[in-house]
């Protein structure tokens, strides 16, 4: 079993913080969910790890260094939401999770078997930490705005983290959500999309060309920031930008590469949703020692 993690920045209240971590201690926490996507995806002999690799930085930058959430208080009102729209990147998740707090890391060992907390999408009554249940595609985004909604309803100040394939993006349901929230001027919305260029069927300029993907998210007004998806001083940087936006939501494309982190794996579609063999493992989880 992959080794577990220290460090974690939680708030269970805006008076207790715990200790931010850096940089370096953030790229270690990186590697671990690195090798638990690969130690679970290949235990279980299903999943999608294509497609957890290329998050990994991303979910790494919000639970442990943006994210407001407590593991002990699993429902606390005042927590930031995140919600995980391409829900077969559930590894990625739960990976983090486990590094937080919410379950013994031990329960990685189950993922995709009967009974599992930790089912092939993420299961809301099931997995805690899990904020949205997840399956059919392009669902993700309409359910972070109705969660926002609710939020500015309520007056609380909580944000709402949704992250969404590239792929994805080819579901019409995904543009009627993001017009919603801009009529909404949800301000308190964040959208990251997992920009790795591949889905199950191969690159998404032949499938569905989304380009220019930038100005689509422009045209909807929304807020639109780029960066390079494994760099967590870039992602930082951009979650700050986002406090600064008033009036509008804020889409950050994040350049990502499938697979990232495992030479094989890398931009190599039948990982979309193919795991890997017991002497693929090995030499993995070798590469990121």
């Amino acid at each position: 079993m992959p080794e577990s993690g220290e460090g974690l920045k939680t708030k269970a209240d805006t008076a207790t913080e715990a200790r931010v971590l850096s940089i370096e201690e953030m790229e270690a926490i990186a590697k671990r969910l690195r090798r638990h996507i690969v130690f679970m995806t290949g235990k279980a002999s299903s999943g999608h790890p294509g497609g957890s690799l290329s998050a990994v930085e991303i979910v790494t930058a919000l639970y442990f260094s943006l994210l407001r959430h407590n593991p002990k208080d699993l429902r606390w009102p005042d927590r930031d939401r995140f919600i995980l729209s391409k829900g077969h990147a559930a590894p990625v998740l739960y990976a983090a999770l486990a590094e937080c707090g919410y379950f013994p890391m031990e329960e990685l060992a189950t993922l995709r078997q009967l009974d599992s907390c930790l089912q092939g999408h993420c299961d809301y009554t099931a997995t805690p930490g899990v904020e949205m249940s997840a399956g059919s595609l392009g669902q993700g985004l309409s359910f972070a705005v109705g969660i926002a909604l609710a939020g500015r309803l309520n007056s609380q100040e909580y944000k709402v983290y949704v992250l969404l394939g590239d792929g994805e993006c080819d579901e019409g349901q995904v543009w009627e959500a993001a017009m919603a929230a801009a009529h909404f001027k949800l301000n308190n919305l964040v959208a990251i999309v997992d920009n790795n260029g591949l889905q199950i069927d191969g690159w998404n300029r032949d499938i569905m060309n989304l380009d220019p993907f930038d100005k689509k998210w422009q045209a909807f007004g929304w807020h639109v920031i780029e960066v390079d998806g494994h760099d967590l001083t870039q992602l930082i940087d951009a979650f700050n930008q986002v406090k600064l936006i008033k009036g509008q939501p804020t889409v950050i494309i994040a350049h990502t590469i499938k697979g990232k982190g495992v030479s094989f794996m890398e931009n190599n579609v039948s990982f979309h949703g193919k795991a890997p063999t017991a002497a693929e493992v090995e030499i993995a989880l070798k590469e990121l020692e």
